[in-house]
């Protein structure tokens, strides 16, 4: 019933895996405070939850600036990750270490922008205003690179 529900809201059959596992993982964590009469519905609002909240992930990821990017560099033939990586050196290199950090947390480890704000000290819109200036500066270095 959970595998079904899953696979029906997301959709991707490995995905609706993942998710029918974390159904469980989040009924074992919170088996003390649950009240199990109407188990199936339990079962059923959990999934819900459960595959709602990786559809709004997956809709933030794709949004996210820079994630594009990320994606390619991910895929690509070790050449292509060693142009990368001197783009990104060329790119890190003119901006405050701190900026490094915010990419790295908001882009990678998919941190929100208030998360990433508090970790390393500043606003959101401080934050925002950093991951603008490395997408823009990006742009540059990438319209300058090609011949």
């Amino acid at each position: 019933m959970v595998l079904r529900r899953c696979r029906g809201m997301l959709r991707n059959e490995a995905e609706a895996v993942d998710a029918m596992h974390d159904v469980f993982v989040e009924l074992l964590r919170r088996r003390d405070t649950i009240d199990s009469s109407g188990s199936s519905s339990l079962l059923y609002r959990v999934a819900t939850n459960v595959c709602l909240n990786r559809l709004r992930s997956r809709t933030r990821r794709k949004e996210e600036p820079g994630a594009e990017l990320l994606e390619r560099i991910a895929v690509a033939s070790a050449e292509e990750r060693s142009q990368a990586k001197a783009l990104l050196d060329r790119l890190l290199s003119r901006e405050p270490v701190s900026s490094g950090t915010i990419a790295v947390l908001h882009l990678h480890d998919g941190l929100t922008l208030e998360e990433v704000a508090q970790q390393v000290g500043l606003s959101v819109s401080g934050v925002r205003k950093r991951l603008r200036r490395l997408e823009e500066r990006l742009r540059e270095l990438e319209v300058e690179a090609k011949p």
